[in-house]
């Protein structure tokens, strides 16, 4: 890979995407590729083996992307390494504007559904969806929109000259965003190079027979599994099955295996999305 690492991001530059991608790779030239969208995102990674992509996957207020799940799983991509970013929103607008001369609010869906309560005590406001926070301060920035304003982060708001109305707008003070590194496999080895593997995110189907879930779980726990998340999607044109998204750790390479081998006989499908270096606080 060359020195300098070009990294797929959702959003413009100001983004949590584009912040989480910087923080991962401290100390690194780093040259971030907006992406509209999150399908955006994988289709640009799927034309460039030689590209990294940060895709959040998980939040503590707003819950699962469950989307990027899919989006993960149907790709040849893997997981090369995880991030947990603490989320703190802002509410911003041009200089000169205060919170009554706001009547619509701009942001992405999951930042809004972070600032619930306090957009409901400014019923005044009308919340309307964009694709991306920094880029709804962006839009209001450079079209000069007064009367919007932009929840995003402070870095945008002050990347783009907006005037910060307050701060940590967020319903829950502890807000944190997990975002995955993902790589082509072709070039996964040099990304996790000099970290230990101790987690796992695998994706996988059942028969649909009784205690077919409960059999899984038994032999991950048998074998010192952690599980630290499982979810469940509905697969389409399959009435009542379910995909399942689970992440585990262990502290023993050799017990996951095993554990992996032991559980295959008894699924349908089954996909390992990537074994990496869990985050540490």
């Amino acid at each position: 890979m060359d020195n300098k690492l070009r990294i797929a991001i959702q959003g413009v530059a100001g983004c949590f995407h584009d912040a989480a991608a910087r923080e991962y790779f401290a100390g690194q030239d780093v040259d971030t590729v907006e992406c509209d969208t999150f399908h955006d995102m994988f289709d640009t990674l799927r034309g460039d083996a030689s590209m990294l992509g940060i895709v959040a996957i998980e939040n503590t207020i707003a819950g699962s992307l469950l989307q990027n799940n899919e989006l993960l799983r149907q790709s040849d991509l893997i997981i090369v390494g995880e991030h947990k970013k603490y989320i703190s929103h802002c509410i911003a607008a041009l200089p000169g504007q205060n919170e009554a001369d706001i009547h619509e609010v701009n942001s992405h869906p999951m930042a809004l559904r972070q600032c619930e309560q306090w957009l409901r005590r400014h019923p005044w406001m009308k919340v309307v969806e964009t694709n991306d926070t920094a880029g709804s301060a962006k839009t209001i920035a450079e079209q000069g929109l007064k009367g919007h304003a932009a929840v995003c982060g402070r870095y945008a708001a002050e990347l783009y000259g907006l005037n910060v109305l307050e701060d940590d707008i967020q319903t829950n003070k502890r807000n944190f965003t997990r975002f995955l590194v993902v790589a082509d496999p072709t070039c996964a080895s040099e990304v996790k190079a000099g970290t230990r593997a101790d987690k796992a995110s695998v994706a996988f189907t059942l028969p649909h027979s009784r205690g077919s879930l409960s059999a899984v779980l038994t032999i991950f726990s048998f074998y010192g599994m952690n599980l630290t998340k499982i979810q469940s999607m509905p697969i389409i044109g399959r009435e009542w099955e379910y995909r399942f998204y689970v992440d585990l750790t262990f502290d023993d390479y050799t017990r996951y295996m095993q554990s992996v081998s032991a559980v295959r006989p008894l699924m349908n499908e089954f996909k390992i999305l990537g074994e990496y270096a869990a985050f540490k606080d």
